[in-house]
């Protein structure tokens, strides 16, 4: 029997690699407070310029596991969300949807001064507006943030990944009325998806909430429970090509309002979603191109300007008018830096349709989503504890 090598480095890749983010991670982040994710994203970018066998080739099952990932994530920070609180405050509200319009034609416009077609340029703008809630969540977890500052920007982060994707589903459905004539395939392929996606979560999150409480399940065997009530979702998702990003947020919102109660404690869902979240980054990161990483780094600066200056302009000026500081609307407007997991996940899931434009939004955005996921997470990071909401003593 001949030794195969080869193949033994293939299977060897993604657990080697994952365990070298983790090291690094909890080493970077002890020695010098930088957060694990923008860790993991480095060793993922680096595993992917080495192009190591077994990681950057594509893998059955791979892209089935971030969407779990990432559904875990958006179902906690659609759980983190108080409905009530907008009632209470609609300047909040208000000030989501009326930056994620700023953001939307400010980035539009600046992709303008690059010889770009139309359909890339508002692929570029609506996946703009989104924030990446897998970072910003994974930062305010470490930090046992908690304070207005976190909750604004939650509460953001959620109104700007659902604009995100109702742009983005009218965008695609513009690009098949433009590109077939049919009216029909067009609505279906974009206002189905949205209604069914948001249905599909809040049906589950009515359903979850009556299960434990007639089964009497024990508080500790809640996460079990919502962890799989999420995979379950996102499989359904999958299997009727529906949107589990969206699905998993609604759950969340509604499980929430059915007053289901989640301790600190299982926040993040443990030690699996921690795995979880750590080869998410990972797998992000080992999708992007090097060579359209330098390609596009300078319309990506460009365009992380805008868009920062679109988010922090807006937080500020609408700041009184929502009952917070010009200090604290400029530290909200800086955490919402992160954005590439929810975006990239959201436009691999979009091309998986038929939509040509994705592949090449995703190149042009390369450079873009390489600053923005390493960097991101620190400036979130930084703010948070520039707000003096954080909880973090030695022993954690």
């Amino acid at each position: 029997m001949v030794f195969d090598f080869s193949f033994l480095l293939q299977s060897m890749a993604w657990p080697l690699v994952l365990l070298l983010a983790w090291f690094l991670g909890e080493r970077l982040h002890e020695a010098w407070q930088i957060p694990r994710v923008s860790s993991y994203v480095a060793v993922g970018l680096f595993a992917s310029l080495g192009n190591l066998p077994g990681l950057t080739t594509d893998v059955p099952g791979l892209p089935f596991l971030a969407n779990v990932a990432l559904s875990l994530v958006l179902f906690e920070l659609g759980y983190r969300i108080n409905l009530r609180w907008f009632r209470h405050n609609p300047w909040v509200l208000l000030l989501g949807l009326l930056e994620s319009v700023v953001t939307f034609v400010a980035v539009y416009w600046a992709s303008g001064w690059w010889e770009l077609a139309t359909d890339v340029r508002l692929v570029i703008a609506a996946l703009s507006v989104s924030a990446s809630p897998a970072g910003i969540v994974r930062v305010a977890n470490e930090l046992r943030s908690a304070g207005q500052v976190t909750e604004r920007v939650m509460h953001l982060c959620a109104i700007n990944c659902l604009v995100s994707v109702l742009a983005l589903k009218l965008v695609v459905g513009y690009w098949h009325l433009s590109t077939s004539g049919d009216l029909v395939l067009a609505s279906f392929g974009s206002i189905h998806v949205l209604l069914t996606s948001v249905a599909g979560g809040a049906l589950l999150g009515v359903a979850a909430p009556w299960l434990l409480r007639s089964q009497r399940v024990q508080e500790r065997d809640v996460t079990v429970v919502f962890a799989l009530a999420v995979v379950l979702l996102t499989t359904m998702a999958y299997g009727f090509k529906l949107s589990p990003l969206l699905a998993a947020l609604s759950f969340g919102i509604v499980a929430r309002e059915r007053r289901v109660h989640l301790t600190n404690a299982q926040r993040g869902f443990g030690t699996a979603g921690d795995l979880l979240n750590l080869f998410l980054f990972v797998y992000i990161a080992s999708l992007l191109d090097w060579n359209a990483v330098w390609g596009g780094l300078l319309l990506g600066l460009a365009l992380i300007g805008v868009r920062t200056a679109s988010k922090v302009g807006c937080s500020v000026a609408a700041a009184r008018l929502s009952g917070s500081t010009e200090r604290k609307g400029l530290l909200t407007g800086l955490a919402l830096t992160p954005m590439s997991a929810f975006a990239i996940l959201l436009l691999e899931q979009t091309r998986e349709t038929g939509f040509e434009p994705a592949s090449q939004a995703l190149a042009v955005m390369a450079g873009m989503m390489l600053v923005q996921e390493l960097l991101g997470p620190l400036v979130t990071q930084r703010s948070l504890m520039a707000a003096h909401e954080t909880h973090v003593t030695k022993e954690n």
